[in-house]
């Protein structure tokens, strides 16, 4: 029998959660999120940088739990708007605001403009209980 390691996903987003398992599903990890612990602080996610956030939650995570945890962060750069809304694509249109409310705030933002490129970009970091971070 082969020993599962414990990874931490640090989020409660049951999407992220859903797709991480079903990506990592080969490995030997008995895979957790923060909703299989006890109450857990909000982490504020405040970086000026995918990096800044993953890597803060990652290590969070890592530190008060005491066990390898993998967190991400995500967003839309759109290149007619400078980049936005990038680090802030979930709370784009405000706090609890649904998908099709943020993508009609951007495409509102848009108006008058026909360059339409956007990328999606995303960092994935994990981190180590008491030792250095790595990306993956």
């Amino acid at each position: 029998m082969q020993h599962q390691i414990i990874l931490v996903i640090a989020t409660r987003n049951k999407g992220k959660i859903k797709e991480i398992k079903n990506l990592l599903k080969d490995f030997p990890l008995d895979i957790k999120n923060l909703d299989d612990f006890g109450p857990i602080p909000h982490l504020e996610e405040d970086g000026d940088t995918f990096d800044e956030n993953a890597y803060k939650k990652a290590s969070f995570a890592a530190r008060i739990l005491g066990v390898p945890a993998l967190a991400d962060d995500s967003g839309l750069m759109v290149e007619a708007l400078k980049g936005a809304p990038g680090v802030h694509s979930a709370r784009y249109a405000g706090e609890n605001t649904t998908d099709e409310q943020r993508y009609l705030k951007l495409l509102s933002e848009m108006e008058g403009t026909s360059n339409r490129r956007a990328a999606f970009e995303m960092r994935n970091i994990h981190r180590r209980s008491n030792r250095p971070c790595s990306d993956i």
